[in-house]
């Protein structure tokens, strides 16, 4: 008997005035499975990440997870629930040292009160577990850095450690290499690759990078113009005259 997916969503649509950026998208997003959003220009593909994460509220139809309809949730109570989501900008506090934004997050996760901020060292737990997480997105070296001064790069794998330390069942990724030099592009590739090997977090990534999303991905969404056009493996989306002509064929990219 097959699994049930993790996050579906039923004729989802949102309307900014008369433009429809989401039309009617129905997917499924099974557990433990890397999925990627892909789509040209326009394609409604972070409005649709929005709509998952709580950022936007629809117009019209159903986000349910783990076959509990969430649509009306607001953003924080789902990442409550387990759904973390990242940023094409990055999402961290830039005036605290790199150990300190994870162990806020360790630090959330738990349910603990602010009391801990001002007395974190009375619960060395808290830092030890935030240093594991820093060693798992190599910047164990930078733990002592303000946020602020870490390379874009290197803020991109801090914000994904803070999402591990929310211990989210599904990672929402928007463009995690955005604006990264070739150079750093494979570092978050790994790291990426490594959490979807673990098989115990359920992927989901917008990537403009189609080698990287070809070579990550168990199975591939694609959006054009607010629709989903296609849903399959890597091998049958790669194959699609519709996908070939919408994305591959017009070399246009982005959200």
């Amino acid at each position: 008997m097959p699994a049930q997916p993790l996050i579906s969503t039923r004729h989802l649509t949102i309307r900014f005035g008369g433009h429809v950026a989401v039309d009617r998208v129905s997917l499924d997003i099974e557990p433990f499975t890397l999925k990627s959003i892909i789509g040209p220009n326009g394609a409604g593909k972070t409005t649709f990440f929005n709509l998952l994460s709580g950022q936007y509220r629809p117009t019209e139809g159903r986000v349910y997870f783990k076959g509990v309809d969430v649509t009306r949730l607001t953003a924080a109570a789902r990442t409550r629930l387990g759904i973390g989501r990242s940023f094409q900008l990055t999402n961290i506090f830039p005036s605290l040292p790199v150990l300190e934004n994870v162990r806020l997050a360790v630090q959330a996760q738990r349910r603990m009160g602010l009391k801990v901020w001002r007395h974190s060292r009375r619960f060395p737990e808290l830092e030890d577990r935030a240093y594991e997480i820093l060693e798992t997105v190599l910047l164990q070296s930078k733990w002592n850095a303000l946020a602020s001064e870490l390379a874009h790069g290197e803020k991109r794998k801090l914000e994904l450690g803070i999402l591990l330390a929310l211990e989210a069942e599904v990672l929402l990724l928007d463009e995690p290499t955005a604006g990264m030099s070739l150079e750093e592009v494979p570092t978050i590739i790994g790291l990426i690759e490594a959490i979807k090997h673990r098989r115990d977090t359920t992927i989901l990534l917008v990537e403009h990078k189609i080698d990287m999303v070809l070579a990550l991905s168990d199975s591939i969404a694609v959006l054009k113009d607010g629709r989903l056009i296609a849903d399959g493996t890597p091998e049958a989306i790669s194959r699609s005259p519709e996908v070939q002509a919408a994305y591959f064929g017009g070399g246009a990219t982005g959200a």
